[in-house]
């Protein structure tokens, strides 16, 4: 090798190796808003009118300044999952008890579904509030991903039956998204079209933002990830949040802390 090429060699890695401290040094700051001190067992979310939603000792609860709702159901065991998505029909998943309860804004009970006295046999293992007065449901009988109408009781399959477990899984009103065991995320339309979304980091805790962000923990540190991103900035840590946390919670750039006694807000603006 001459005296040039030897010299553009050595450019070329100090240019790789700065290029790579550049890439894992890149963060996402987070910005305090606010901090609110709360008791509660497990800390769910906001909604668009600024209610906030607890658990405690297993009884649900809506909360804003001194106004404070509460439901409960000792019948039905622990409650497993809550959708927000619609304040107006939020839904209470009872896995125990195979049974879903529906709740109006001021937390009274619309109706109540126990899926073991269906016609059709269901065991839910998954569920959210879907459109048109329809609930996603994975069924574990069939391991397919279905729609169950709980105006009509009308229960419909969608999607052909998964392959492995469902390891994580988030839905909104058109869309079911999950987390296989191997780590392989995908969704699955209201027509049953099941799309390869790519492959999950390891993560502890996680939450979807989109199709193709998300943001995860692991070992008590938060990222931000892209996947439709394949350069350095595909996975960004992000920094000046508390040390410990049980739950996060991400909703219009605003990304909430969940301690044993308070609640942390930061603002965040993703990539």
């Amino acid at each position: 090798m001459n005296k040039t090429a030897w010299r553009f060699f050595l450019l070329f890695i100090i240019f790789c190796s700065c290029a790579a401290v550049y890439s894992q040094n890149q963060k996402i700051s987070a910005v305090s808003v606010s901090q609110n001190f709360i008791d509660a067992d497990e800390f769910l979310g906001y909604d668009s009118f600024g209610y906030s939603y607890l658990i405690k000792n297993n009884v649900f609860r809506k909360t804003k300044g001194t106004e404070t709702w509460e439901y409960k159901n000792v019948s039905l065991g622990n409650i497993t999952k809550v959708d927000l998505q619609n304040p107006l029909k939020i839904v209470l998943f009872y896995e125990d008890f195979n049974s879903v309860i529906l709740l109006d804004n001021q937390l009274n009970k619309i109706t109540e579904i126990n899926f073991s006295q269906n016609p059709i046999p269901i065991t839910v293992a998954a569920i959210g509030m879907s459109a048109q007065n329809q609930l996603w449901i994975y069924n574990t009988l069939n391991q397919q991903i279905s729609l169950f109408d709980y105006l009509k009781n009308e229960y419909k399959t969608v999607s052909t039956p998964l392959i492995d477990n469902i390891k994580y899984y988030q839905t909104d009103f058109n869309t079911f998204y999950w987390i296989d065991q191997k780590n392989n995320w995908f969704s699955c339309n209201i027509f049953g079209k099941i799309t390869t979304l790519g492959k999950i980091a390891d993560f502890d805790k996680i939450e979807f933002i989109n199709d193709h962000q998300y943001i995860f923990s692991k070992s008590d540190m938060l990222y931000f990830t892209d996947n439709s991103r394949t350069n350095s900035t595909a996975v960004l840590g992000i920094e000046n949040l508390e040390k410990t946390f049980d739950k996060f919670y991400y909703k219009d750039q605003i990304l909430s802390i969940f301690t044993a006694k308070e609640i942390l807000n930061y603002k965040i603006v993703t990539p």
